[in-house]
C-alpha cells in the first residue's frame, strides 16, 4: 500500500506552518514500509504532480480554518464528504494551492488521490510572523498522532 502524508502551509505566515511541522515531527518518527512523509510547504503544484503517482490513501496535513478554538485538531475525511468540506473551491492560484486546489487539480490532470485524509489544526493566527503560536505548536503531538493512527500497520 502506497501513502502520501504532505504537509501543506505558508511557514512565513505564522499558523499557516502547521503543515510542514507535522511533517518535519513525522519524518523523525519510523512510519510502515510504503509511507512516504514529505513538507511540501507552498509546493501545492509539485504536491498535485506528485499524487499523479498513485497512492492508495493520502493524509494531507494544514491549517483548517473552521470556527473553532485555536489549536483544535481536525481529522476530515475528504473522500466521504467531498473537497467542500475544507474550504469553497477558488480560481486555480499556483501560489495558493489550497488541500481543495490541489485535488482539484489533480482530477483536472486526471489523476485520483485515492483515500484522502485532511488531519488540520485550528489557527490562532496566520499574519506574517515566522514561528506557529504556542497554542498551536501544542497540537503538533496530537496532530502527528492522528496522522499514525490513520497509517495502515
Amino acid at each position: 500500500m502506497k501513502v502520501l502524508v504532505a504537509g501543506i502551509g505558508n511557514i512565513f505566515f505564522a499558523d499557516d506552518g502547521f503543515g510542514p511541522a507535522v511533517a518535519r515531527r513525522l519524518a523523525e518518527r519510523p512510519v510502515p514500509a510504503g509511507v512516504t512523509v514529505v513538507d511540501y510547504g507552498i509546493r501545492g503544484m509539485h504536491l498535485a504532480y506528485d499524487l499523479l503517482a498513485g497512492y492508495d490513501v493520502t493524509i494531507l496535513v494544514d491549517a483548517v480554518p473552521r470556527g473553532d478554538a485555536p489549536g483544535t485538531v481536525y481529522v476530515i475525511d475528504v473522500t466521504a464528504a467531498g473537497t467542500g468540506a475544507l474550504r469553497p473551491p477558488r480560481p486555480l492560484d499556483p501560489h495558493g494551492m489550497t488541500p481543495d486546489a490541489v485535488l482539484d487539480l489533480l482530477g483536472t490532470l486526471g489523476g485520483t488521490p485515492g483515500q484522502v485524509w485532511v488531519v488540520g489544526c485550528e489557527p490562532s493566527s496566520t499574519d506574517e510572523a515566522m514561528g506557529l503560536s504556542p497554542v498551536v505548536e501544542a497540537a503538533i503531538d496530537p496532530a502527528v498522532g492522528a496522522v499514525l493512527e490513520l497509517l495502515p500497520t
